[in-house]
């Protein structure tokens, strides 16, 4: 019987962290070499750019809007995203 409360415990915790991960999880899940996320206030393409190349495993992709790009100038990703809308950057 103790067995068995130990067993539903865990199950539980494992659940209820799992419901917690997805709940405050911005990011979805990568499909056909693309990877779709929104972002909150205040974060900009440096980090959404930084974002895709570490989910992509590569530094050559696109945002599908074009809302970053890279300035070779700037030495940076640059662009002005918006809090609460769906971002998709793909490997070219």
């Amino acid at each position: 019987m103790k067995f068995l409360a130990v067993v539903t415990t865990l199950f539980l915790a494992v659940f209820s962290v799992d419901a917690l991960y997805h709940t405050n999880s911005k990011c979805l899940v990568p499909v056909n070499n693309c990877v779709s996320f929104s972002v909150s206030s205040g974060t900009g393409c440096a980090w959404m750019c930084n974002y895709c190349a570490q989910q992509l495993g590569t530094n050559n992709y696109y945002f599908q809007d074009g809302v970053c790009t890279y300035d070779p100038n700037q030495g940076t990703c640059v662009g002005s995203p918006l809090t609460g809308v769906t971002y998709t950057c793909c490997a070219a």
